[in-house]
């Protein structure tokens, strides 16, 4: 076979379909429990966001509180409270569920974290098509 006859070169990790504009993550990287931040678009108002993992759970949120609409984290990736088993703003304290996004103690109770639709593919926590790759309004 002569180097022209040889088929093209690709990444055996990587399929060809998989949109890298919309990777969060490889699901190998993300804990158990643990959660990420993530930056995806580009621009002046980008979509941040964060996705968090608990056993088969995997969820992702605009990283936004609902109380004053500020980041949850203040460093990079902690976005969990003590033990893994809450979501926590850092700024005023509230908890969230890992599963629902609802704030179930703290100045925000009653109201809940905005979800983002991601799905597990070829190893990879992606954000879906339909979402568009900037801050919401």
């Amino acid at each position: 076979m002569t180097r022209h006859d040889q088929p093209p070169a690709h990444e055996p990790d990587r399929p060809r379909d998989l949109d890298l504009t919309r990777v969060i993550c490889p699901l190998a990287e993300l804990d158990d429990p643990g959660a990420r931040g993530f930056t995806l678009g580009e621009g002046e108002w980008p979509l941040k966001g964060f996705v968090v993992r608990r056993g088969a759970v995997i969820r992702a949120y605009v990283n936004h509180c609902p109380h004053a609409g500020f980041p949850l984290n203040w460093q990079p990736h902690v976005f969990l409270a003590p033990g893994g088993q809450l979501i926590r703003c850092i700024m005023h304290g509230a908890l969230f569920e890992i599963d629902s996004g609802e704030c179930v103690s703290g100045p925000c109770a009653g109201h809940g974290l905005q979800p983002l639709p991601i799905e597990v593919r070829d190893g990879c926590v992606v954000l879906d098509d339909g979402v568009p790759l900037r801050d919401p309004d």
